[in-house]
């Protein structure tokens, strides 16, 4: 990330008034609204020169003080936040250079799990059809690590997509930076979670009645999803994921089972028969999307038969956290779709349409709603 002192303008038209700045906009959030407030005034103060604009990011230590009004510096949106403000609040903002690197890092990773563990639900499609080195740009948002303005439950929404309810595609932020550091080969790169809010199209995990070869011997792993960015083919990957992400879909690192024992005992106790037998074996393999788990949608596994079904994806996804009716409900609209758990010896997890955590037949046809990382 470059950081210099180049002096960018704030939040609006700004005029000198009586020794501080009077801001032509300035923002205060409360219950999830915005509201309008003019004769703000705010004095900003860079290594104790009274200036006339912000600087630009960098290693500063900045204080707030907005009197009776609640102020705070957004290290990550790199802006001034004021709740609670009235006709006439003043602000203080102090810049003081020479701020750790370490203790800046620290003031992001905050912002980082605030945005995780805030739901928003806001549109920010523009973010992504900005051009690249426009600094609200949705690529470089993530890519600086700060993501300024990105937090769980924001969407986009496709211009030319439909999903199986022949409706726009709608992606939605699941997580932030969750997965970093998994893998045989670490993740190292900044990332958002994306899923779409309603499964993209309906699919069978095998043509036949088995979970042989585990998840990653499915048809859905080795046809349905796609595991190559190819134009010539038309999988999930290529005719959902590439026309809105090219470029940005970021290659990582899954541990996924590939094998199944019908003689041994699943969940429910069972070793024998169709309702017997579990996954008894995994591998690493390079990903571009997956199926989430049992664990990612609901915490826990309920109907995964062994440990190799979970691998790395053993947190719940923020989204979910915060807002459990998305577990299969978006705009009042239900739905079920496959999990990437064997059951047994004949079925893979599902979560349902009634919210419930269940299994079924390798080919039954339910929804697909993958999940992937964009960097």
């Amino acid at each position: 990330m470059k950081l210099n002192k180049k002096i960018i303008p704030i939040l609006g038209t700004i005029v000198v008034l009586g020794g501080g700045i009077l801001v032509s906009r300035i923002y205060n959030y409360s219950q999830g609204k915005y509201k309008n407030i003019n004769n703000t005034k705010v004095a900003i103060v860079v290594d104790d020169e009274k200036v006339k604009s912000i600087p630009n990011r960098g290693y500063y230590k900045v204080d707030v003080d907005c009197g009776e009004a609640k102020g705070e510096w957004d290290y990550n949106a790199w802006s001034l936040k004021v709740d609670k403000i009235e006709e006439g609040t003043k602000c203080n903002v102090t810049f003081t250079s020479g701020l750790e690197k370490e203790q800046y890092q620290e003031y992001l990773n905050a912002g980082v799990n605030a945005r995780r563990n805030t739901y928003r639900g806001k549109n920010i499609t523009e973010y992504k059809n900005l051009p690249e080195e426009d600094e609200m740009n949705l690529y470089k948002q993530i890519k600086n690590c700060t993501f300024d303005d990105i937090y769980v439950g924001d969407y986009i929404v496709s211009d030319t997509l439909k999903d199986y309810k022949e409706q726009n595609v709608i992606w939605l932020i699941a997580d932030i930076n969750n997965y970093l550091y998994s893998g045989d080969t670490a993740l190292e790169t900044c990332h958002a979670t994306i899923i779409p809010a309603y499964p993209l199209i309906n699919a069978q995990m095998n043509s036949s009645n088995t979970t042989a070869g585990g998840y990653k011997g499915s048809e859905m792993y080795t046809a349905t999803l796609g595991t190559a960015i190819d134009s010539n083919t038309t999988d999930v990957l290529n005719k959902y994921l590439v026309p809105d992400f090219n470029g940005h879909i970021l290659k990582y690192r899954n541990l996924v089972s590939n094998a199944m024992e019908k003689g041994r005992s699943n969940q429910f106790g069972v070793s024998s028969g169709d309702n017997g037998g579990a996954s008894s074996g995994w591998e690493w393999d390079d990903r571009y999307l997956d199926l989430m788990s049992e664990v990612n949608v609901y915490g826990t596994t309920v109907r995964s038969s062994s440990g190799y079904d979970v691998g790395i994806d053993n947190r719940e996804y923020a989204i979910f956290q915060l807002k459990p009716e998305l577990i299969n409900n978006y705009n009042n609209i239900k739905f079920s779709y496959w999990l990437k758990g064997v059951a047994s010896s004949t079925a893979f997890t599902v979560a349902g349409t009634e919210s419930e955590a269940n299994s079924t037949i390798a080919s039954g046809l339910f929804g697909v709603r993958p999940r992937f990382l964009i960097d």
